[in-house]
């Protein structure tokens, strides 16, 4: 049967980031993709100029079209914007569990801030705990936890009470994807490439363990796609669109031309 992977976050208007990255990720990935857009954003690769937030009612109408119909094997969420969507799409997922991958992302690549500061506890005490694995880069992490190393950032973000988390290794000294499951520490390498255009690389990556994960793989395995994918997008990646920083390209346009 076909793996069926749905992404839970924004709309980015650029095409870079969001639900645009997250279904080219999955088709990549050989999943079907589905979307619950939470927030609509006026982007571009320059940055963020406005967030027009979606009501929870809507969202949650989105949800259960998915789930009562076509059916979902892993979820991803990514930008959530205020606290009002966390506890929607919370409350959903609390009521029809699947594998989650949280992605908890708070400033975009241009810096605008993707989190409002009062959503920031109801993510790890709603979210959190439904979350198969986290997936924060080392300056959400930090913000999340503290300073530390990237084992110490994954152990402490499991005490708040996920089951897994992924410090990812896009940012620091260390060129790793860190994670520890609980029990295990596992380091992944990441391949770093000097491409001016990363833009969506964190939503590709953590798409594509959304859909590795929907497709039956162990979270180890699952992870080591998602790292090898993230990288391969950014190698693709377009930096001759826009005036920032480009966008990753999963599909390789170029390649296809």
């Amino acid at each position: 049967m076909t793996a069926r992977a749905l992404t839970i976050a924004g709309s980015d208007s650029g095409g870079g980031a969001g639900i645009q990255a997250d279904l080219k990720a999955f088709a990549a990935a050989g999943a079907h993709g589905m979307s619950a857009i939470v927030a609509l954003t006026a982007q571009n690769t320059v940055g963020v100029t406005a967030v027009h937030e979606l009501p929870a009612g809507f969202i949650a109408a989105q949800l259960e079209a998915v789930f009562s119909d076509i059916g979902v094997d892993a979820a991803k969420t990514g930008m959530l914007f205020s606290r009002a969507v966390i506890e929607a799409v919370a409350a959903f997922l609390a009521d029809h569990p699947v594998p989650v991958v949280v992605d908890p992302v708070m400033i975009a690549s241009s810096g605008a801030q993707l989190l409002q500061d009062d959503a920031v506890g109801a993510l790890v005490t709603r979210l959190f705990p439904l979350a198969t694995v986290v997936t924060p880069n080392l300056m959400e992490a930090r913000r999340l936890v503290g300073d530390g190393t990237r084992g110490e950032l994954a152990a402490r973000l499991v005490g708040l009470g996920t089951r897994a988390a992924i410090v990812t290794g896009g940012h620091g000294d260390d060129a790793v994807d860190h994670l520890f499951d609980g029990r295990d520490h596992f380091e992944i390498p990441v391949e770093r490439l000097d491409v001016r255009a990363t833009h969506g690389a964190g939503c590709t990556h953590s798409a594509t363990l959304a859909a590795l994960l929907a497709r039956g793989l162990p979270l180890v395995d699952a992870a080591r796609g998602a790292a090898r994918a993230a990288a391969d997008a950014v190698r693709h990646g377009l930096p001759e669109l826009g005036g920032g920083d480009g966008p990753v390209d999963i599909l390789d346009v170029k390649g296809r031309t």
